[in-house]
């Protein structure tokens, strides 16, 4: 089945802009009909699958770019190929491992609040009623 711009954005939730972009850098190989209009089929769809996850991963473009060169190459680029996402696999558990520490605090923060508000313990998280001896005012 063959897409247009406007179809293969609506059924990845991108942007046509999106679309157009990545096929402007050359992301992924892009196919052309008679009035020089893109097209995409099945294959497009598999390629913007792995383009859209790379960036919800933080995946610069640069580095996109090289990851669709490389399997654009063949089988022979398949241990490069690994070690990418080896690396991004690194990255993202290390961005999972900051979230969880966020999302730890902010539940430290909600409890602590409901605690307040059930007059459980005084306020003690305004940073502009607490000051800490010789620093100042201290954020809550």
């Amino acid at each position: 089945m063959n897409y247009s711009v406007k179809e293969i954005a609506e059924k990845m939730g991108l942007t046509e802009h999106t679309i157009r972009y990545y096929t402007d850098q050359n992301l992924f190989p892009c196919k052309r009909d008679s009035n020089n209009r893109r097209v995409f089929d099945d294959q497009s769809v598999n390629w913007l699958q792995g383009i859209k996850c790379l960036r919800a991963c933080g995946v610069s473009i640069e580095d996109i770019k090289i990851y669709c060169d490389l399997c654009l190459e063949g089988d022979v680029t398949i241990p490069e190929r690994h070690q990418f996402m080896l690396h991004q696999q690194e990255l993202a558990q290390e961005r999972l491992r900051e979230a969880q520490e966020v999302a730890n605090y902010m539940d430290y923060k909600v409890k602590h609040y409901e605690e307040i508000l059930a007059n459980k313990i005084p306020d003690d998280m305004n940073p502009a009623t607490k000051e800490t001896p010789g620093v100042g005012k201290q954020v809550g």
